[in-house]
């Protein structure tokens, strides 16, 4: 009878678990720690599980057919129990009920106790765990939902906002840290005064505010649109206010989780890769912080600085503002008719474009509404200051209007919207009056006359036209093999290179985005009077990059010469250099490590052309991450060739009394003795990679227990055979252990202090692919921030991130 007893035994073994993998708990069973229940499809399961290193036992629900093991939402987030002895159960009082092994309740959801229903729990193929009224297998009232009470994670399906009747709040909230889910400091939701919009919060203060929903997304993600990933919309009515996300595939769900550190990251699962994606992230970049630019204040990512006034605005504290200090924001520069006579009659509008529009938490609005009724209202209530329409689809309808200062603008160009700004008529001037159309004469006579003066001057002046870039030095002009811009189109281009056009500004002077009469998008960098480089520069840069031909290499388009003007004119870089990008804590994340490494191999690629590959061998001797730029699809293209030099027949290096590049890059032969090559690059390269990956600077880096510098830290870190610990955090779920390794490897090689230790470039291209064996690397260059400090200062001012990455560093004679 022993063998009857122990099939009895297994039967009833098998029968319990098979009971354990349905998708319900009933009054009649308990789910114990070890014993999970899953959702019919087999996509969620729900039990108890420990996150990261802690032993701390948590209620929650993850996925299961994909992704096995995310995390999605968490029971008793801040009464986690001690050890393995917890019970989860439904109560005859009509209650979900987590108790631990003594009885104690750690966590309950559901009815009053003091009703009486019949309930169970059953886990949806959509994550919701729901608290049904009924028997088993009906479809009974919902009680309770945890859709209604979400943690870090919004699963599609959830509705992001608030009930109207019930005023329940849906919201995530960050946890404390990757070992604890209880609450941390951020709060994500959707914030209902004024017009609601969402607001990300580093409570209590916002940290970033998405702006309302005009009828195709919310104001501050340009990036929402129609994909193939989810379907979303957005539901305002009497009893509710949210928005929500539908999958249109649901093998490659589509999950926005609110970090620890304050990102809300939407990805999407690839199965291809194993893996989340990242799809979107807010905050995006520093623009994105909440009144970075204060009262009236606007923000653009494209400027340098970001911030600016709105027009008709100046600085309300100029001392401050022109140190960085934004926070007190601007103010009108002329008042308005109201503050006069109360009448505002008078007052105009300016009508703004491209934008993320104000804060709407102060805001009134009305959905009935055209907008020219809107304007005259605004008009008519001198409190009034912008109006804009509520939604922009079609013609647009309804009104949105704001009172007092402006808060949070920020530029966005494509997808942004329009805005309508009250000023003084002062500000627009009055075209009606004798005054003004004399004025407008007297302009238009003197245009007219620099305009022939102009014509004749270069008719005299440019003896040689068309596809030839020339200039005069010493009474000898010059020719350049490059086309010839006419200083008009540029100008035109660049809309007069206005501030709002200006990219940023380096040692060559300022650079300008410009958009040409047949739409094609350039960078124009001007020659500034005062610029420490010139003509020897300008004429390196032309020289070598109008005879250069890559994809990883920026195209130069044109020169532009007109007097003592000289501009170059690129090829422009959406997603401005690499530097923004990597050692940026907001726009990192953006940078996956496949995408890094693609980087890393496109960059490659244009050294080799550069020291092989091209008609002359040139050493760019200025590679760092702020002349790598990024494309629209974050290819690759090396810039700035003003330090440039050629090498002739057999030349392996060369010594010279000038020592140029940036502090940090440059290999010890070159910064100490003068001697430079194509292992100069190599060194650079080496250092642009271990960057890449740790998304830490090598300029001013020293750990915190030694004075090694990054190059020495990725060393150490090397021999003791734990290089993993120099991946930068931001991409730690993306990376792969073994390309990182090889990519440090590679790196070290790179930076030996011997430049002969160094391999070339095409070797590197092998050692990439994993065509090779890898010998072991020698100790670095610059090993420590000591002996790199001793020439810390040849190098170049540490600059902000640029924009196109046109410009060149500074140079220290020797």
């Amino acid at each position: 009878m022993g063998w009857i007893t122990a099939l009895l035994i297994c039967f009833c073994g098998s029968v319990a678990r098979m009971a354990m993998a349905a998708d319900f708990i009933s009054v009649n069973h308990t789910i114990t720690d070890g014993q999970t229940i899953i959702s019919t499809r087999g996509m969620f399961e729900l039990g108890f599980f420990s996150p990261g290193a802690s032993n701390k036992r948590y209620l929650g629900i993850w996925y299961k057919k994909i992704a096995n093991g995310t995390v999605v939402w968490a029971a008793n987030r801040e009464t986690p129990l001690d050890d393995t002895s917890g019970i989860l159960k439904v109560s005859p009082q009509g209650r979900i009920v987590l108790q631990n092994g003594l009885g104690e309740e750690h966590w309950s959801a559901g009815l009053n106790p003091e009703d009486q229903r019949t309930l169970f729990a059953q886990l949806l193929d959509n994550g919701n765990l729901v608290l049904r009224e009924g028997t088993i297998g009906s479809q009974g009232d919902v009680i309770w939902q945890s859709f209604d009470c979400p943690s870090n994670t919004l699963l599609p399906g959830m509705k992001f906002g608030r009930d109207i009747k019930s005023n329940q709040a849906h919201y995530l909230t960050s946890w404390k840290s990757p070992d604890d889910p209880s609450q941390g400091d951020f709060t994500y939701g959707l914030d209902v005064n004024g017009f609601p919009q969402p607001i990300l919060r580093k409570e209590p203060r916002p940290y970033f505010r998405g702006g309302p929903w005009n009828g195709v997304r919310f104001s501050g993600y340009p990036q929402l649109g129609p994909n193939p990933i989810y379907n979303f919309g957005f539901v305002f009515n009497n009893d509710e206010e949210y928005y929500f996300t539908q999958p249109l595939n649901e093998t490659a769900p589509s999950i926005l989780v609110l970090e620890e550190n304050g990102l809300a990251r939407r990805s999407t699962w690839v199965d291809q890769t194993g893996r989340w994606e990242l799809f979107s992230l807010v905050p995006y970049d520093h623009c994105d912080t909440f009144g970075l630019c204060g009262a009236n204040g606007e923000c653009n990512i494209a400027n340098s600085p970001s911030c600016g006034c709105l027009p008709g605005f100046v600085p309300k504290y100029r001392v401050d503002w022109d140190t960085g200090d934004w926070s007190k924001g601007c103010v009108r520069r002329k008042k308005l008719s109201c503050e006069d006579d109360g009448g505002g009659r008078s007052d105009k509008f300016a009508k703004l474009t491209g934008l993320k529009v104000p804060d709407t938490r102060e805001a009134w609005f009305d959905t009935t509404m055209t907008l020219a009724e809107c304007q005259s209202a605004c008009l008519k209530n001198c409190s009034c200051t912008a109006y804009t329409n509520l939604d922009i689809r079609g013609p647009g309808s309804g009104c949105l209007m704001w009172f007092g200062d402006l808060f949070d603008i920020r530029v966005l160009n494509e997808n942004g919207q329009e805005l309508y700004v009250r000023m003084a008529a002062s500000e627009f001037g009055d075209p009606g009056s004798n005054s003004m159309k004399a004025i407008k004469f007297a302009i238009g006579t003197v245009f007219f006359a620099v305009l022939l003066f102009g014509i004749a001057f270069s008719a005299m002046k440019w003896r040689k036209k068309g596809s030839i870039c020339g200039f005069y030095r010493g009474g000898k002009r010059d020719d350049l093999e490059l086309p010839l811009f006419d200083f008009d189109t540029i100008a035109s281009a660049t809309s007069g290179f206005s501030d709002s056009n200006k990219l940023g500004e380096g040692g060559f002077g300022p650079v300008y985005k410009g958009v040409l009469t047949n739409g094609q998008e350039i960078a124009v960098k001007r020659l500034s009077e005062n610029s420490r480089q010139g003509i020897v520069e300008f004429k390196n840069e032309v020289t070598y990059i109008a005879n250069l031909q890559h994809r990883n290499l920026v195209k130069l388009l044109g020169c532009c010469i007109r007097q003592d003007e000289k501009m170059l004119v690129y090829e422009f870089m959406p997603n401005r250099s690499l530097d923004c990008f990597i050692f940026d804590v907001m726009s990192g994340p953006l940078l996956d490590w496949p995408k890094r490494f693609s980087i890393i191999n496109g960059v490659a690629l244009g050294l080799v052309y550069l020291h092989r590959d091209s008609r002359l061998r040139i050493v760019h001797r200025d590679l760092k991450a702020e002349n790598v730029l990024l494309d629209d699809e974050m290819n690759p293209k090396i810039s700035d060739f003003g330090l440039a030099k050629t090498f002739w027949g057999d030349n392996s290096e060369v010594k010279t009394k000038r020592v140029v590049g940036t502090y940090g890059y440059m290999p010890p032969e070159y910064a100490i003795h003068g001697v430079f090559s194509t292992k100069s690059d190599v060194f650079s390269f080496g250092v642009l990679m271990l960057e890449i990956v740790s998304g830490r600077r090598n300029r001013g880096f020293r750990h915190l227990d030694s004075n090694l510098s990054l190059l020495g830290h990725a060393w150490i870190l090397f021999k003791e055979r734990d290089s993993l610990q120099l991946i930068d955090p931001v991409i730690s779920s993306s990376y792969d252990a073994v390309e990182v390794k090889r990519s440090i490897h590679i790196a070290l090689l790179c930076v030996q202090h011997n430049p002969t230790d160094r391999p070339d470039m095409p070797a590197v291209i092998m050692m990439l692919g994993g065509e090779s064996t890898l010998p072991q690397p020698k100790q670095p260059g610059f090993y420590s921030e000591d002996n790199a400090s001793e020439v810390n200062s040849m190098g170049s001012r540490l600059r902000t991130c640029s924009v196109n990455g046109v410009t060149i560093s500074d140079v220290a004679p020797r």
